[in-house]
């Protein structure tokens, strides 16, 4: 009663995170011990803060699921040692036998780790177009982890999915029903979720953002991932959201965060667009509601920018 307590006053009122907070486990080169969410799964929570030497790449969540006949572990993580210390912690918890990794996307972060579950024997899926996004930018991403990771990044490598999808991917054993699902259009490509309609849980991967900023790439185009929202990621109604940053919350936090602010950035550009501004001045609209968010600074003006690149030519 009282563990459910606590996930229900966590998920009200969630603990905002800070890029200043230390190392939660030192012991590990987790940035911080998986946390049981609810019954049965699991999220070791990364840092808000970009991949570093000091966090070892773990700046995303890595969640993982047992099931009863095996462990399905969502995100291969952002290194070999990485998924290897999340393997550790999941042989303290269970006897079950890692049988599958999902990738969440094509990034690093996401998929890096891949090597190491390679070499377990351990099936690996993804979505078709973060495969591609892999094969095609995997050795970037290696060699940017390498330059930043130095000695932790031993042993990764770049190793692609053993089976791709496009629409949807169940998981074909244990005794939960685990969809991972490609939605729609979001942040990057082959961004998916993974939804367990019993348990009324989405592991929403980038999707859908909270404690930190979240970042517009080259390719992400607002307009869609905002249709990808409201078409379908409200129809799940979750009632636990585990995203790809950040605590486990709800839909009303990542609501505020993600579709909110994705809505008021494209109408302060609209206004500048509306008013005759140009490119230069769209990196100064006003996004201070936003101001506490981690990686505001890093993000807030590419954020602009792009938007502006976007709504121009809409």
């Amino acid at each position: 009663m009282l563990k459910k307590i606590i996930l229900c006053s966590l998920l009200a009122n969630p603990v905002l995170a800070s890029e200043d907070i230390a190392d939660q486990y030192p012991a590990s080169m987790l940035y911080s011990k998986p946390v049981e969410v609810i019954p049965d799964v699991f999220s070791a929570i990364g840092a808000t803060a970009p991949s570093t030497y000091e966090n070892a790449g773990h700046n995303n969540n890595l969640s993982f699921i047992m099931t009863g006949d095996g462990v399905v572990v969502i995100n291969g993580g952002g290194s070999y040692l990485l998924a290897q210390a999340l393997h550790e912690e999941i042989k303290s918890l269970t006897d079950q036998p890692v049988r599958l990794v999902i990738n969440e996307n094509g990034q690093g972060h996401a998929m890096l780790g891949n090597s190491y579950w390679a070499d377990q024997g351990v099936k690996i899926v993804a979505h078709v177009d973060a495969a591609h996004e892999f094969e095609d930018r995997g050795a970037q991403s290696l060699s940017g982890s390498q330059n930043r990771l130095q000695e932790r990044a031993q042993g990764s490598r770049v190793v692609l999915p053993d089976e791709t999808f496009e629409e949807r991917y169940t998981v074909p054993f244990g005794t939960m029903d685990i969809q991972a699902l490609h939605i729609g259009p979001s942040h990057s490509p082959g961004d998916i979720v993974v939804w367990l309609p019993e348990q009324s849980l989405v592991i929403a991967g980038d999707i859908a953002f909270h404690e930190r900023m979240l970042p517009i790439f080259e390719d992400t185009i607002t307009i869609d991932w905002l249709e990808t929202w409201e078409e379908e990621f409200e129809k799940l109604a979750a009632t636990y959201v585990i995203p790809g940053h950040g605590h486990p919350t709800n839909m009303d936090q990542v609501r505020r965060y993600t579709r909110d602010y994705l809505v008021y950035l494209r109408e302060k550009v609209g206004e500048h667009l509306d008013a005759g501004g140009d490119l230069v001045g769209a990196y100064y609209v006003d996004q201070s509601p936003y101001a506490h968010l981690d990686t505001f600074e890093e993000l807030a003006t590419k954020n602009a920018g792009r938007v502006f690149e976007q709504m121009e030519f809409e």
